[in-house]
């Protein structure tokens, strides 16, 4: 009943806006676009589309103010009027009272406002779908001061988020269960994912270790700034961090007049990006330009400024080299190599015909390389990638669609910035300079340093378990065993590799001493 009423509901805030009237008028049917008129009748739909849009997805709560965030990066997708106006969405929501925000923050840190602050700023600075944001000055322990922002969550966000979400569920079920693509979509999956990244950006001590990993992860880089979080006074519902100064990358005219460089700001941020996704396998999963600004400090100019972290995405070892297999050979135009990691992975039927894989991926791929990205829309590549998918059976991998979709901000983030950057150009040294750390001769040495006290204490134990496992049979020791066998293989593998490693070594420097030797002749 919960779920009818809520469909009920969205529904009716579909019609109060007229949206329904948008949608018939976009379709190309003379004979619906008639009714038009009548369905105006008793509303007052004077305002601007995009404003309308906008107010639905407001009214609609957090998901539907998210769906609207990655819209608005989306301006080779979206009109013009209707991107601008969702672009509001980023950081402009309607706030909540500041006397629910000063509730919150006395009972999350047990103490009234003027003993935490000794400033606080009642007006927000910026107000999202899930918090809001104000300015304060804290007065620390060891009585610095500090300049600070303090983000708080919405009230009942929790209940608004549960309505959406089992609408959702409900409405993934259909999907599996009617659909011809429903296994394939795994809806049900993707809806999962989703949850988990949602109910994981309502706890904000979660949203501040995220940010303590990013920030120790891009140390060295010096391309992004990350802000500080100060721990004790950091909640479940409140979170105190570093105050970041800088301008809002949306702001492209000011920040060229200050001196930027946006052709390499735009650069910096595939780096940030791929260094995030595939030496780390951690990255800032909600990277619209709402959470990004650019720092115009002196000691820091230039450099981007990251904000919240309550979205994240991971990747496993395995996700991470299959992604980076994949581009490397998308890189190199190894449309071959390319379908074929595709069969390797089981994302297709083994029985797919490699070389129609093939054709198919250069088919979509092969029109958009050597192009600046003003002329490259991912959204319309993705578009004929999903019809190839379904042509082919491709399975969808729900542990990616936070990846993709982050993909889409960054290829919409880079648009605005520059779009004569080529996409491809910047990320492929960076691709292939990890490919090498990869299969390199460190890697090996690390690999082998890492697992050698396993192997130590494993291998020892193999000719008294197989002589257990014949007298005794498979009963108690198979498990054990196969582990052990698979572990001898993996140092067989590395064994062979060093192995071939120093024979390679010693062969090039006797050659050389005879090349050195026939030269002193």
């Amino acid at each position: 009943m919960t779920r009818f009423s809520r469909g009920v509901f969205i529904l009716w805030v579909f019609w109060r806006h007229g949206l329904d009237a948008l949608l018939l008028t976009s379709l190309q049917r003379p004979w619906l676009q008639r009714l038009v008129p009548w369905l105006r009748l008793g509303r007052n739909l004077s305002a601007p589309r995009g404003q309308r849009i906008r107010e639905a997805l407001e009214a609609l709560g957090p998901i539907f103010v998210k769906l609207g965030q990655v819209l608005s990066t989306r301006r080779d997708l979206m009109p013009v009027d209707i991107a601008d106006e969702l672009a509001l969405l980023q950081d402009r929501v309607p706030p909540f009272d500041s006397s629910l925000a000063i509730a919150s923050i006395e009972q999350a840190l047990r103490r009234p406002l003027h003993e935490i602050f000794v400033s606080f700023d009642h007006e927000p600075v910026a107000s999202a779908s899930i918090a809001q944001v104000h300015f304060a000055v804290l007065k620390d322990r060891h009585g610095v001061l500090r300049d600070v922002a303090v983000k708080v969550l919405r009230p009942g966000m929790l209940a608004a988020i549960e309505k959406d979400l089992a609408l959702m569920r409900l409405m993934a079920g259909w999907l599996e269960r009617l659909s011809a693509d429903g296994k394939r979509l795994k809806p049900r999956e993707v809806v999962a994912e989703f949850d988990k990244y949602l109910h994981d950006e309502l706890d904000l001590v979660r949203e501040a270790s995220s940010a303590a990993q990013l920030r120790r992860n891009m140390e060295g880089l010096d391309l992004v700034l990350i802000p500080e979080m100060l721990w004790d006074y950091c909640t479940t519902d409140v979170l105190v961090m570093q105050r970041m100064t800088g301008v809002p990358i949306s702001q492209i005219d000011k920040l060229r007049e200050a001196g930027v460089d946006i052709p390499k700001l735009a650069r910096d941020g595939v780096t940030i990006f791929f260094t995030q996704v595939f030496r780390d396998g951690f990255f800032h999963g909600d990277m619209h330009p709402g959470n990004i600004q650019v720092s115009l400090a002196p000691e820091t100019f230039g450099r981007f400024i990251s904000l919240d972290f309550g979205i994240v995405g991971t990747l496993t070892e395995v996700d991470k080299e299959y992604l980076a297999h994949n581009f490397a050979a998308f890189f190199r135009r190894d449309y071959k190599r390319v379908a074929e990691l595709h069969i390797e992975s089981g994302w297709v039927p083994h029985d797919t015909r490699v070389d129609e894989l093939e054709a198919a991926i250069r088919a979509v791929c092969e029109p958009y390389f050597d192009r600046p990205l003003k002329e490259i829309s991912l959204g319309m590549v993705l578009m004929r990638l999903f019809q190839t998918s379904r042509r082919f059976h491709v399975e969808i991998q729900p542990q990616l669609v936070l990846l993709q979709k982050t993909l889409l901000n960054i290829e919409g983030l880079g648009r605005q910035l520059d779009p004569n950057l080529d996409l491809w150009a910047t990320a492929k040294p960076f691709l292939e300079k990890w490919m090498m750390d990869q299969v390199g001769p460190q890697k090996l040495f690390d690999q082998l340093k890492e697992h050698a006290p396993r192997y130590a204490k494993l291998l020892p134990e193999l000719p008294t378990l197989l002589q257990n496992y014949l007298r005794d049979g498979a009963r108690d020791h198979s498990r054990l065993l196969v582990e052990l066998l698979i572990e001898q293989k993996r140092t067989n593998s590395l064994l062979q590799s060093l192995v071939s490693a120093v024979i390679g070594f010693a062969l090039g420097m006797v050659l050389m001493q005879f090349i050195v030797r026939v030269g002193l002749f």
